[in-house]
């Protein structure tokens, strides 16, 4: 087993958890997102210097020459066919022979509210923040934009339609929960919804704090973590101002609990070790979830934890 690290300075690399032992294995810069996919080999980095595949769990890897530099997201097919990214400025790839070549899917740039994915802090332009499919429905894609808010397709990202009314436009990641089930975390609410983006309800509306970055589900549960407010403000006196919520019903009522960090550190990233969940914070914290429901702290890294995968 290895436990795949994304953070501010590239990945690490660690073979246990609780963590005795961590390494660089890859000085990309910036990683939002470290992913396996079931239907096909190797780990995926998505940076902001390339999308790169590891074949041997994480300790060597390969850039993938995705045509923009900025790779935000990275997710492949149900039947492993395809392979797509995601990217800063907003631009979707595909590719079909496992990252050799790659070929733009224009057909997103269509989308009758492009002109309005932007946003000052980053370079007035916008980026494909989450990708998502699911196996029930194989040619649909889901992609969350930052800023842009959540738009599918419906066969295999030639066409889009938006589904961005009712749901903040400052999407940070979608959980696929299923078919139809969808939870995106914004930079102004957790929203859910059961029809595919057609409708959305808001679940956070009992809470003070509104900034999610990502949902995760396992076994049952799901877990969400929200700073008060977005990450400009995360140095100040307090830090973050973080909570840590679950839910077991889908998020139709959401428990506050305490997490070692709290609340001065806000949970960015999350994956499942041995059966249990393991959450990174940006203090480079990490920190696994007991069977009590209490949580530990298991480890660190030098970084800002962005994304977590196991492999």
């Amino acid at each position: 087993m290895a436990v795949l690290i994304g953070t501010r300075d590239g990945v690490f690399r660690t073979a246990s958890v609780p963590v005795d032992d961590v390494e660089q294995v890859l000085d990309s810069g910036n990683t939002p997102r470290v992913q396996t996919f079931p239907e096909i080999d190797g780990v995926f980095a998505a940076t902001k210097s390339g999308l790169y595949r590891s074949m041997d769990d994480g300790r060597t890897w390969e850039d993938l020459g995705v045509p923009q530099e900025e790779v935000y997201s990275v997710v492949a097919s149900p039947d492993g066919e395809r392979l797509y990214a995601g990217t800063h400025p907003a631009h979707l790839y595909v590719s079909t022979d496992s990252g050799e070549t790659w070929n733009e899917l224009e057909g997103f740039q269509d989308l009758p509210s492009r002109d309005q994915w932007h946003t000052p802090r980053h370079r007035n332009e916008a980026h494909v923040r989450s990708l998502g499919v699911h196996p029930e429905t194989p040619d649909r894609m889901i992609t969350g934009v930052e800023v842009g808010g959540v738009h599918i397709s419906e066969d295999q990202g030639e066409t889009w339609t938006e589904r961005r009314d009712g749901v903040h436009d400052d999407v940070h990641h979608v959980l696929v929960l299923g078919a139809d089930e969808y939870i995106a975390s914004c930079g102004d609410g957790l929203y859910r919804t059961r029809d595919a983006g057609q409708s959305w309800t808001r679940l956070d509306t009992e809470l003070d704090h509104r900034y999610f970055r990502e949902a995760f589900t396992f076994d049952g549960r799901l877990y969400a973590a929200a700073a008060r407010s977005s990450p400009g403000t995360w140095s100040g006196e307090s830090g973050a101002d973080a909570i840590l919520v679950e839910s077991t019903d889908s998020g139709e009522t959401i428990e506050t609990v305490s997490y070692p960090g709290g609340p001065a550190e806000v949970i960015l990233a999350w994956t499942a070790v041995d059966g249990a969940v393991l959450a990174g914070t940006n203090d480079g914290r990490l920190i696994s979830r007991n069977e009590d429901g209490t949580w530990t702290d298991v480890g660190h890294v030098s970084a800002r934890v962005r994304s977590l995968a196991v492999r």
